[in-house]
């Protein structure tokens, strides 16, 4: 007997197997047939918007897990959206501009300028972002997510090439552009100055040093302390700093005290050799054990802001420095006091910028310190860490030496370690044209959800230096400027001049400024002036 025909069971027209690779290409095909994202985006026109803003991926890639995530979350929240009655478009983009896609035709064709032209790689920049996105764009597809992709946003579409140099304009216009000297991230493999989202965070070993900045005038030093015994001392007396970037120290213009700490004179001995170190009062202890001093004593107290000005010796160089106050001196590790170099980091720049000191770079655009730099010319900046460690013990001036473990920036493409280099960049000044102030009245009007997100954000907004928009590289969007080659101010007329090189550029993409003659421009006015 067949046990089956004893059953009344339903009949299903479906297979019982899913078969998911053969039949979900089939149920995209017949989606893409009909149309489907077009008739909804029709059956839902008039309804109340939601709007997602797609933030584009390189073009540069098959899709991985990070991408498949963020695609599929956003379409289900817009389907979501459109099944409670909301007209809720999927407008996908993708970012073809860049580093990534320019170090994968590097691979190519070789880097611009030398096997080939800026104005080949290029052309085959665009040409390989073309490709990404075709197959980016099929794998995206075949994840089911329901979009626009017949009609996405491309930045290297020359209309969207031209509404960001519009947009550029507009800023300038508003007073929120200059042009300035001053540190950024820089990687020495890129050849460039990077975004903070190019950044990655990785544990690196540094060598951490203590250092003897010695004082020059001891009268004029104790003069600005308190409880200050008739007899001083004896031995040299130096202000010690403590610092992980020791390839920075030819560039050093200053030390840095904290001006609401308290500082103390040590008298203190090694090796039958007397000397008194100049330490915050918190660190001081630790700091003489870590040097395996003997007979430590302090001798007097000093407050940081009476110290202000003091003037010291650089411990290589024939140079005299000043004591500055920043509150970005910390009490946490070290000795209190650190080694300031305008030209090597964002808290030195703050600082300098407020003593007017010297922005001093001696190093170039590959990490290799220029062929002026005293002792260290032609040395790559982290092999001169071992030279400078060398040269400060011989000169006596190194109390210790250890290496430290810590979270130091690296290079997202190359995985390398980068520094803070001065360059000429353009910025966006968050002050300038109260930027900042308008960003935080905007912040305070938004719905956050969860509402913690506001606090953040508006951490993030106070405390972000300038952003540095500027790139060393061949394949972005140009800055059309022009820079008068004495003054360094842009041309009178630059909101015409970039509406119409906009205009230039949406007609031939961004080679039409790079093929440019500045005489058919500015005419008489043309050797009076650089492009940016």
């Amino acid at each position: 007997m067949d046990y089956k025909k004893t059953l009344n069971l339903p009949k299903t027209a479906f297979p019982m197997k899913g078969n998911l690779a053969q039949r979900e290409p089939e149920r995209l095909k017949k989606w893409t047939e009909a149309q489907l994202y077009q008739k909804i985006r029709a059956e839902f026109a008039g309804k109340p918007q939601f709007i997602l803003h797609d933030g584009p991926p390189y073009a540069n890639g098959a899709i991985h897990i990070g991408h498949a995530v963020n695609k599929v979350l956003k379409d289900i929240i817009l389907k979501s959206k459109t099944l409670s009655g909301f007209d809720a478009p999927f407008v996908p983009g993708w970012d073809c501009h860049g580093l990534p896609i320019e170090l994968m035709v590097e691979k190519k064709v070789g880097k611009a300028g030398g096997k080939v032209s800026a104005e080949v790689f290029r052309k085959a920049c665009r040409e390989y972002a073309t490709k990404q996105v075709k197959m980016q764009k099929d794998e995206f597809v075949r994840l089911g997510i329901l979009a626009d992709w017949d009609k996405p946003y491309l930045t290297m579409d020359y209309k969207f090439e031209a509404d960001i140099v519009r947009s550029l304009g507009k800023i300038n216009t508003k007073g929120h552009l200059n042009k300035g000297f001053k540190p950024v991230h820089w990687c020495t493999n890129c050849g460039s100055a990077l975004a903070e989202a190019e950044v990655e965070y990785e544990d690196k070993q540094s060598p951490a040093i203590d250092v003897r900045f010695e004082v020059i005038d001891e009268q004029q030093f104790f003069a600005s302390c308190h409880h200050v015994p008739e007899h001083e001392g004896e031995g040299p007396l130096s202000v010690v700093i403590w610092t992980t970037t020791p390839w920075t120290l030819p560039a050093n213009q200053a030390v840095s005290l904290n001006p609401k700490y308290e500082y103390v004179v040590v008298q203190c001995e090694k090796n039958g050799q007397k000397e008194r170190l100049v330490l915050v009062n918190q660190l001081w202890n630790d700091a003489v054990a870590r040097y395996g001093m003997e007979n430590s004593r302090v001798l007097a107290y000093c407050n940081g802001d009476a110290l202000e000005n003091q003037l010291l010796m650089h411990p290589f160089y024939h140079r005299k420095i000043p004591i500055v106050l920043g509150d970005h001196v910390t009490a946490e590790a070290g000795t209190g006091a650190v080694h300031t170099a305008p030209g090597h980091g964002q808290d030195d720049y703050v600082v300098g910028q407020r003593y007017g000191l010297p922005i001093d770079n001696p190093v170039g655009d590959n990490g290799v310190f220029l062929p002026n730099t005293e002792l260290f010319a032609g040395e790559h900046v982290f092999s001169a860490n071992e030279h400078v460690i060398e040269v400060l013990s011989s000169k006596h001036k190194l109390l210790h030496h250890e290496a430290l473990l810590h979270s130091y920036p690296h290079c997202w493409r190359h995985k390398t370690p980068i520094i803070f280099r001065a360059t000429p960049q353009w910025f966006i000044s968050m002050d300038q044209g109260e930027l900042r102030e308008k960003a935080m009245q905007e912040i305070a009007k938004v719905q956050w959800i969860p509402d913690w997100g506001q606090a953040r954000i508006e951490g993030m907004v106070e405390n972000r230096p300038d952003w540095c928009i500027s790139r060393q590289r061949t394949w972005g969007v140009p800055i059309p400027f022009f820079v008068h080659k004495e003054t360094g101010e842009l041309h009178p007329e630059t909101d015409k001049l970039v509406e119409e090189i906009a205009l230039h550029i949406e007609q031939k993409g961004i080679e039409a400024w790079f093929t440019l003659d500045k005489s058919e421009w500015l005419g008489e006015q043309a050797d009076q002036y650089d492009k940016t």
